[in-house]
């Protein structure tokens, strides 16, 4: 069953963030571009597949899970339901999040003992370094081009930094018990994969003259908000003044953000329309 409710995560990871890439990437800056972050979708599709074609192999119906869930039971992480709106908020997701993407599967490839998913990872980490150094280095030429654009990609990086840190889940004090280290479906805890995640991220942003909210201190690094905080999702802003505890976070993720139903319904309705009728 965990085994299960890892892949269940995976996919569901995997295919939300086609439709999410997708409404922004319509606001590509060229045709090069916008193919581009196509091919990104396709790969995201593609490493959905391999995670439902698991879970079928395990006795589950991918029609079932993909297209007869409701949306509010899909699982995946909490920032895929607040909209992209732009292709400058679109490029630093594929630099956060598939950063956050890659440090996870990353320790799922190396230590996981299901072998049948250890193997279809390779494929996988191969295109998630591939949809990083893609955000990146607009994230680059964007932060290079100063002013208006600069600026922007600043307020991206503001709401969509600390939501990362939220993607790896809660702090290795309030858990209790994790069964995917006993059965080691993977090797590291929440917090060494959000430190692992960090020290990749601050360096860059540094390094391209955007703020992060984070430095280091002491050999690793510490976050300079309270954690968790407080998330207007609708105006994308944080209110760090006002912390919040880490069941006022799970209640926000099990409520789903503002673009939940709408992109699971992306994929349902297609389904539905293409069913051939009796």
């Amino acid at each position: 069953q965990e085994l299960k409710h890892t892949l269940i995560v995976s996919g569901d990871t995997e295919l939300i963030s086609a439709p999410a890439y997708y409404l922004a990437a319509r606001k590509a800056p060229s045709i090069n571009a916008f193919m581009t972050a196509i091919a990104i979708i396709q790969d995201e599709l593609a490493h959905a597949h391999i995670a439902f074609h698991l879970l079928e192999e395990l006795g589950e119906s991918q029609e079932e899970l993909i297209f007869k869930r409701d949306p509010k039971a899909f699982r995946y992480p909490y920032a895929f339901d607040v909209p992209l709106e732009s292709w400058t908020e679109l490029v630093t997701a594929n630099a956060l999040y598939d950063q956050a993407g890659f440090n996870l599967l990353g320790d799922i490839h190396e230590h996981c003992s299901y072998g049948p998913w250890k193997r279809g990872l390779v494929k996988v980490m191969a295109e998630e370094n591939f949809h990083l150094r893609n955000g990146r280095n607009w994230m680059k030429r964007i932060s290079a081009a100063g002013g208006a654009a600069r600026d922007e990609l600043q307020r991206a990086v503001d709401w969509m930094f600390p939501l990362t840190v939220e993607w790896f889940g809660l702090p290795d004090s309030l858990k209790q018990h994790s069964t995917q280290l006993e059965y080691r479906l993977k090797g590291l805890t929440n917090d060494q994969l959000r430190q692992q995640w960090l020290s990749t991220v601050v360096p860059f942003l540094d390094s391209i003259g955007i703020a992060a909210p984070a430095h280091r201190e002491n050999g690793h690094y510490a976050l300079d908000y309270p954690f968790p905080s407080t998330f207007d999702p609708k105006q994308k802003r944080w209110d760090f003044t006002d912390p919040c505890n880490w069941d006022d976070v799970l209640a926000r993720w099990r409520a789903r953000g503002p673009r939940n139903a709408e992109m699971v319904g992306l994929f349902q309705e297609s389904f539905r329309n293409f069913r051939v009728q009796p």
